[in-house]
C-alpha cells in the first residue's frame, strides 16, 4: 500500500510540473545567457588559464552559441560562416518550428568553452541544470531533443573549426629562450615565471587577415644613461608615478589589475589569489552593459560574439608585437639600475612589455560595444565587486578603455608609451574587425 501511495504522489508531483509552461520566460531570458557566460568565467578562472588561452574559451563558445541563434534567426542576423577565417559553412536547423534556439545556444556555448581547452565535464553539472530547468518548465519532448541536436550538430561544426587554428600546434613548440641582454625581458619577481605564450602569433586570426597587419611603431630605443633620452624619460615617468599613487590612482590600477593568478608571498608561505582574467572582465561588461539596455536574448547573444571575436584578434596582434620586440619591463629596468627595493603596485605579468595587452584589447573591445549599443552609453561596472573591489562608473567603453590605459602605467607593470600605443592599434584592430564582418542585418 505504501508503495501505491508513494506511486500515485510521486505521480501527482510529475503532473503537477508538467502543467508548467513557462519554459519561454525561463530559457529566452538574456539574464540566463549572461549567467552562462559568467559561469564559463568560473570555470576558466579554476582550471588558472592565461588571459591569452582565455580569449581563445570565449571566442568559439560566443560563436558557436551566435551562429544557433543566426540558425534561427535568419532575417535578423547573418551566418559567420564565409565571414571568419577557414569557417566554410554551417549546418540549418532541420526542425526550426520544434527548436528552442535560446536553449542551443546555451547548450552550444557551454559546450565549445569547455571542450576548446578544459577537461570533459568542466561544464557537465551547469548544463544538466540547464537542461532539468527546460524540461521542468515544460519544454515539449520534441522541441527538447531537436534543441539538444542542434546544439551538438553547431558545436561539432565550431570544434573540428577551433581544431585547425594551430593552438595544439603551439603546445609543443619551444619555450621562450631567456637572454640576459640589456633592455630585453627578462623574467620578473615574485615567481620568476617563464614567457607566456610566446608563439600566440601563429595562432589563426578569425577576422584579421595575419598577426602582423597593423605593425606598431618601435619602442623607444633602450638608453639608462641619456636622461634626455625617450626611454629615460619614460623610466622615470613611471617610477615617480608609483612612488606618489593617490587613493584614486591606486583604485584605478586594482579595479583594472585582472590578475587570473596573484602570487602572494608572506616569509617562507606562497599562496595564489585568482580572479578574471582581462577578457574575462570584458565578458563580464558585455553582461552589465546587455542588462542595462534591455536586450533581448539575440541581441545578448550577438554583444558577447562582436566582442569576443575582437578581443581574441586583438589578443593575436598584440602578441606578435610582444614577441617581436622583447622589450624588458619597468621593474626589472628600475632594480638594475635604479633601485633595487623598488616595486611595481601591481604584479608584473609574465610576458615583455611591449605592447601592452590589456590596453590593446580594451580598446578593441571598446569599439565592438560602442558598435552595438552606441556611444556615450553610460554604466557603472560591478563585476569587481565580488573580488573585494568597489565598482566604478563610466561614460563610454572608450572612457573605460582610456581609463584602463592608465591602469597599467599607475600599477608600474608598463611604461605609459606602450599603453598609448595599445591604445592606438587597439582601435584599429576593432575598426577592422567591424568592418570586415557583418552579423546583425
Amino acid at each position: 500500500m505504501r508503495l501505491v501511495i508513494f506511486t500515485i504522489a510521486a505521480a501527482c508531483m510529475l503532473s503537477a510540473c508538467n502543467t508548467k509552461n513557462d519554459y519561454k520566460q525561463i530559457i529566452h531570458d538574456p539574464l540566463l545567457f549572461s549567467n552562462t557566460v559568467h559561469k564559463l568565467n568560473e570555470v576558466v578562472m579554476g582550471n588558472n588559464f592565461s588571459p591569452i588561452v582565455a580569449s581563445r574559451n570565449y571566442a568559439y563558445a560566443s560563436v558557436a552559441a551566435y551562429e544557433v541563434i543566426a540558425a534561427g534567426q535568419p532575417d535578423q542576423y547573418a551566418s559567420l560562416a564565409g565571414q571568419l577565417n577557414g569557417l566554410t559553412n554551417m549546418p540549418k536547423a532541420e526542425a526550426a518550428d520544434k527548436t528552442d534556439f535560446e536553449l542551443a545556444a546555451i547548450l552550444a556555448y557551454s559546450k565549445l568553452g569547455e571542450a576548446v581547452t578544459f577537461p570533459e565535464g568542466s561544464m557537465k553539472d551547469y548544463v544538466d541544470s540547464i537542461k532539468n530547468l527546460a524540461k521542468e518548465h515544460g519544454m515539449p519532448a520534441d522541441v527538447f531533443k531537436n534543441s539538444v541536436a542542434f546544439a551538438d550538430t553547431v558545436s561539432a561544426v565550431i570544434l573540428a573549426w577551433s581544431k585547425k587554428d594551430k593552438y595544439l600546434q603551439s603546445r609543443t613548440f619551444p619555450k621562450y629562450t631567456v637572454i640576459d641582454t640589456p633592455g630585453r625581458w627578462m623574467p620578473t619577481p615574485p615567481a620568476y615565471t617563464s614567457a607566456m605564450e610566446p608563439h600566440w602569433n601563429v595562432i589563426r586570426p578569425m577576422v584579421l587577415d595575419s598577426a602582423s597587419q597593423f605593425m606598431v611603431p618601435r619602442p623607444p630605443a633602450f638608453d639608462v644613461t641619456n636622461k634626455n633620452s625617450l626611454y629615460y624619460k619614460q623610466v622615470m615617468l613611471v617610477k615617480n608615478a608609483v612612488d606618489s599613487l593617490n587613493d584614486e590612482q591606486k583604485h584605478i590600477a586594482e579595479f583594472w589589475d585582472d590578475n587570473p593568478f596573484k602570487l602572494n608571498v608572506s616569509g617562507h608561505i606562497m599562496f595564489g589569489t585568482k580572479k578574471f582574467s582581462p577578457p574575462g572582465h570584458w565578458m563580464s561588461i558585455v553582461g552589465i552593459a546587455a542588462g542595462k539596455a534591455k536586450a533581448d536574448f539575440a541581441k545578448t547573444v550577438y554583444a558577447y560574439a562582436i566582442t569576443a571575436i575582437t578581443q581574441f584578434d586583438a589578443f593575436i596582434h598584440c602578441w606578435d608585437e610582444k614577441f617581436r620586440s622583447n622589450s624588458v619591463r619597468p621593474e626589472t629596468v628600475i632594480n638594475k639600475y635604479f633601485d633595487q627595493d623598488w616595486r611595481p603596485y601591481l604584479q608584473t605579468p609574465p610576458f615583455p612589455e611591449y605592447t601592452c595587452g590589456h590596453s590593446t584589447v580594451s580598446s578593441a573591445n571598446a569599439e565592438a560595444l560602442t558598435y552595438v549599443f552606441g556611444d556615450n552609453f553610460a554604466y557603472t561596472d560591478t563585476s569587481e565587486l565580488e573580488f573585494g573591489i568597489k565598482s566604478r562608473s563610466f561614460t563610454s567603453f572608450r572612457n573605460a578603455a582610456e581609463e584602463n590605459n592608465w591602469a597599467r602605467f599607475y600599477g608600474g607593470i608598463h611604461f605609459h608609451n606602450s599603453c598609448i600605443v595599445s591604445t592606438e592599434y587597439g582601435r584599429k584592430v576593432g575598426a577592422f574587425v567591424l568592418q570586415k564582418i557583418k552579423l546583425k542585418k
